[in-house]
């Protein structure tokens, strides 16, 4: 099986597994309550804000220009804008058709586990990985000149990431902490990890010597962390703090 075909069959396991986790997921009484035609309308919206956001950084340097369907159908990819899209296409959403409850709770941990299955199909095709190593576990990567270098594993480098969020957002739902919160965490847990790692990923860097990638991760940060800021101030429960349900 070739490594396209192994990345498509990996993109449809993820799916498969966020659908069935998203499923079996606890939700809200309040976020039952919404209409399923606002849900649909919502989970449309995550959709195409992050399939948008994932092509928008190639997109936007593409030769043929980023307003042609060339440079949106091309080959290339990016998780940390998808996420951001994705979220920012929700919160939009949620604006204007005037739902005021709070969704990300039911999303978060059938993203971290979907994650977790994904990026072996990155693993197999042969793309987003890191940095020649010499460490033990470098895996044999073809370079842009051809040429074959052992390097980091970075695709199961967040394999492994998204898998232990995914155990942790277990516990916390388990425990009924972070009510209202745990997309952010989670979201915010893994901008720090992506920023850590672009270290370690064949990135170009330019201000302060730090890539694209983090810039975009240390921005979203910041703005999850002011939306957690301000939900604490205007939500009636104290959604800033661990929470039990009970």
């Amino acid at each position: 099986m070739t490594g396209q075909a192994l990345y498509s069959l990996f993109m449809l396991l993820a799916l498969a597994v966020y659908l069935t986790a998203r499923h079996y997921t606890p939700t809200s009484a309040e976020f039952r309550a919404i209409p399923w035609r606002q849900r649909t309308v919502l989970a449309f919206a995550a959709l195409i804000g992050g399939s948008l956001g994932a092509k928008l950084p190639f997109a936007a340097v593409s030769p043929a220009g980023w307003w042609t369907a060339a440079a949106w159908v091309s080959n290339g990819k990016t998780v940390v804008a998808g996420l951001i899209g994705a979220y920012l296409a929700v919160e939009g959403t949620k604006l204007l058709l005037g739902v005021r409850v709070k969704t990300g709770d039911t999303f978060a941990l059938p993203l971290a586990l979907a994650m977790a299955v994904g990026r072996w199909g990155c693993f197999c095709y042969g793309c987003c990985y890191g940095t020649p190593t010499g460490l033990p576990w470098g895996v044999a990567f073809r370079q842009d000149d051809d040429t074959w270098a052992p390097c980091h594993p970075t695709q199961i480098y967040e394999s492994l990431f998204h898998a232990f969020m995914a155990g942790v957002l277990i516990e916390i739902v388990r425990r009924g902490w972070l009510k209202y919160q745990r997309l952010k965490f989670y979201l915010l847990a893994y901008f720090a990890y992506r920023f850590l790692t672009e270290f370690i990923r064949p990135e170009p860097t330019g201000w302060l010597d730090l890539t694209i990638y983090q810039w975009v991760a240390a921005l979203a940060s910041f703005g999850l962390l002011l939306q957690w800021w301000w939900d604490a101030r205007h939500d009636p429960a104290p959604t800033s703090q661990l929470e039990h349900a009970g």
